[in-house]
């Protein structure tokens, strides 16, 4: 394998996890939304939602410069 494609496999895989991560955010929200929490609950309970999506979401973006590297790079 050239470098160019172990950064678009790379890249690929770290995109996937980043991905995973999203969604694991939506379904915490969802959850959070059905427990009937009062608004102080619910809003501490989102803002760690918030965290953990800012970083899949980063994860996700990294993923992607790497595939765009490796498609420079090929």
């Amino acid at each position: 394998m050239t470098t160019g494609e172990l950064l678009i496999w790379g890249g690929a895989g770290v995109t996937l996890l980043g991905v995973v991560g999203l969604v694991a955010c939506v379904i915490w929200v969802l959850r959070l939304r059905r427990q009937g929490l009062d608004d102080a609950a619910l809003r501490r309970g989102l803002q760690k939602g918030v965290m953990a999506n800012m970083a899949a979401l980063f994860v996700s973006v990294i993923g992607l410069m790497m595939v765009i590297m490796g498609i420079a790079f090929a």
